[in-house]
């Protein structure tokens, strides 16, 4: 066919228009329907719609909001999606849409439940004489005016006739939130999460918590932190019910409890001895400090935190965490574990805990990696109790999902947006992980999709960066269509990013793969030279021989963010004012990849006997720390102090390490 022409495709219901100059649509006819399939340019009409619905159809009137329209909410509908509504025609469409109740009239916006649909099903119906947004419940009814704004920020007052039928796919789609490791953000910052999930119709969210929240009589195990305190949590816990997401606890109850068993108070329920005795690593954190289960103080103490946190929030669900359990069996438990095997004692630690949350109305959840490995054992768990299988490499594997299945456990598939250890997250890993995890939730009948965001090492990933890959967990947790890459990429960067160019996504990612000295080397070598690390090489310059490979590769990447950086400056003049403030961040985050390339092909230079010029060696230290001032800047927009200070005692470290200056190692090999 010419490029002209315009064919049409009839597959059961659905009627797909292709062909160019006309913007590919499918419509979905029903039975009853008089629409007439035409040709006709769709350019005008067709929209962005994330996540994408499952049904729609595209008709040929279009409805005026005028003088004397009024959003009327019917009975039963709640209030918040009104003022959505409203607000947004007030932003994108420069009119005042009273709020009222009451029955709808000729030219009005109605919202209400409509019985016959599921809870979070909605219709959406705009036509020349008025809108209305059905929806099975308030989360349904939430969900089309979400749809009905994305509308309104892309064509005003003057929007396109439509049907639409949508309801998702999965109904928990959720994000986990590390605000343990690195990054505590502020409540306000919270808030605005909440708002993008809501937007995105995410109905779940859940924060990472170890030692970040504000225990009663713990308090030497936060007071060098800036934790959660009751009234932030209880206030976004209201906050998120309010747009119908659960703001489920999540708190570590077996590993990864670094900042309580280091404590010299509660040392003694380490798996390992001497916890106390060792400075602060961020190695060391991710890879030991799990609990004594053959202690008979552990369980009761334990208990009293999940009973004090539970406290704060209205979900009947608890994610008790219970992963990476490194050291069980390896310390003081090591005859027990002999006894009766490392997966026994797991088991049987975690079903203590399951009971006791089931017996305070609590629906367990856990991460399965450990049970991964006998699946069968999660069977004893008590009923209901629902496993996090998790998986982040973007080939990643189907084979622990398909064991979960094959045993009958209820599970919640998890993917992740690729942003720790990284200045800028790896968003084309991000989509490749997040679209295969989709894929296996929907083949294993998964009964829920959680995306992470993890701060391993501090966090140091801006919280902005992390949107793209909550978006595509949004989209494919809602409609498992298939989106490319490129075209999701482009859609994201007109909806979110008001970018009309749509390239500005694209660019993020390509920034993601800049980085030849990234902050996992800088923080490896520095707590290898420094702390020191039992069994470990310690040579900083055997250590940095090692990275040589990808250290090299500094140059390719300086001539590939100077790129990156002209043409995210070209790209900014498309995007609205109001969300240029992310340029700020991305030149600041290309900067300092650009000064972490640099110091580690420096001392790279150094460590191979060549001399290096001290007068730049002294500049790149100066453009280290300036770099980090701002950096630091940023972080106390949107975050608590967190980790900073750790963050900058290796920042510094490197900075002095340029300028030749010498530092003691903190503890002798």
């Amino acid at each position: 066919m010419g490029e002209g022409s315009n064919e049409v495709q009839v597959d059961g219901n659905r009627v797909t228009l292709t062909g160019r100059p006309y913007q590919v649509v499918t419509v979905w006819v029903k039975a009853q329907s008089k629409m007439s399939i035409e040709k006709k340019k769709l350019g005008g009409i067709a929209m962005i719609l994330i996540p994408k619905p499952r049904e729609i159809i595209y008709r040929e009137d279009c409805f005026a909001c005028a003088f004397g329209t009024y959003i009327v909410c019917e009975e039963g509908v709640e209030q918040l999606p009104a003022r959505q509504l409203r607000d947004c025609i007030r932003q994108w469409a420069g009119l005042e849409v009273p709020v009222v109740r009451g029955r709808c009239r000729r030219g009005d916006i109605g919202l209400a439940l409509e019985h016959g649909l599921q809870e979070q099903e909605y219709r959406l119906m705009v036509q020349a004489e008025g809108i209305r947004v059905l929806g099975g419940g308030g989360a349904g009814l939430l969900y089309g005016v979400q749809t009905l704004c994305q509308m309104v920020e892309q064509k005003g007052a003057l929007l396109p006739g439509v049907t639409v039928r949508d309801f998702p796919e999965t109904d928990r789609r959720g994000y986990y939130l590390d605000q343990t490791r690195g990054r505590v953000l502020k409540p306000e910052e919270l808030k605005r999460v909440a708002d993008r999930l809501c937007r995105y119709k995410i109905n779940e969210l859940q924060l990472y918590v170890e030692h970040t929240y504000l225990f009663r009589d713990l308090s030497e195990m936060w007071r060098d932190t800036t934790p959660l305190t009751a009234e932030e949590i209880l206030d976004l816990d209201d906050y998120c019910r309010e747009r119908h997401i659960e703001l489920v606890p999540s708190l570590a109850s077996f590993g990864h409890l670094y900042m309580l068993l280091s404590t010299k108070s509660h040392e003694d329920l380490c798996e390992l001895p001497d916890a106390s005795a060792r400075p602060f690593s961020f190695l060391d954190r991710m890879r030991h400090h799990t609990v004594n289960v053959s202690d008979d103080r552990t369980l009761p103490f334990i208990k009293e935190m999940l009973e004090e946190y539970m406290a704060l929030f209205h979900s009947d669900r608890f994610n008790l965490c219970a992963d990476e359990t490194f050291d069980l069996g390896k310390g003081r438990s090591a005859k027990l574990a002999e006894e009766r095997g490392i997966h026994r004692i797991y088991v049987e630690y975690l079903k203590e805990l399951c009971s006791f949350l089931q017996e305070r109305g609590k629906k367990p959840l856990f991460w399965g990696d450990v049970i991964a490995g006998e699946p069968a054992l999660a069977r004893e768990l008590p009923e209901g109790t629902v496993c996090l299988t998790w998986g982040y490499a973007p080939d990643q594997r189907e084979e622990e999902s398909c064991r979960m299945a094959q045993a009958g456990v209820p599970q919640y598939l998890c993917p992740g947006v690729s942003g720790w250890n990284q200045w800028m997250n790896r968003i084309g890993d991000s989509y490749r992980n997040i679209t295969r995890m989709c894929g296996y939730a929907r083949k294993y009948h998964a009964v829920g999709i959680l995306n992470t965001d993890w701060g391993d090492y501090g966090h140091i990933n801006h919280p902005a960066h992390s949107v793209p890959g909550l978006i595509y967990g949004a989209a494919f947790s809602w409609n498992g269509e298939e989106i490319p890459e490129e075209e999701l990429n482009r859609q994201i960067s007109v909806l979110e990013y008001r970018d009309a160019s749509g390239r500005l996504t694209g660019l993020m990612k390509e920034l993601g793969d800049c980085s030849s000295f990234g902050w996992y080397d800088a923080v490896m070598l520095y707590e290898y030279v420094v702390l020191g690390e039992p069994g470990e090489e310690s040579d900083l310059n055997e250590l940095l021989k090692a990275r040589r490979e990808d250290i090299t590769k500094a140059g390719r990447a300086a001539e590939k963010l100077g790129d990156l950086r002209r043409e995210l400056k070209r790209t900014a003049v498309c995007m609205d004012s109001r969300e240029r403030g992310l340029m700020q961040e991305l030149e600041l985050t290309a900067e300092g990849m650009d000064v972490w390339n640099n110091v580690g092909l420096v001392l790279l230079q150094s460590a191979d006997g060549r001399v290096t010029d001290e007068a730049c060696a002294f500049e790149l230290a100066a453009r280290l720390e300036r770099w980090f001032m701002a950096y630091k800047e940023i972080w106390r927009q949107t975050g608590k102090e967190g980790e900073l200070a750790h963050i900058g005692e290796i920042v510094f470290w490197y900075a002095d390490l340029l300028r030749g200056r010498k530092r003691n190692r903190r503890r002798s090999q």
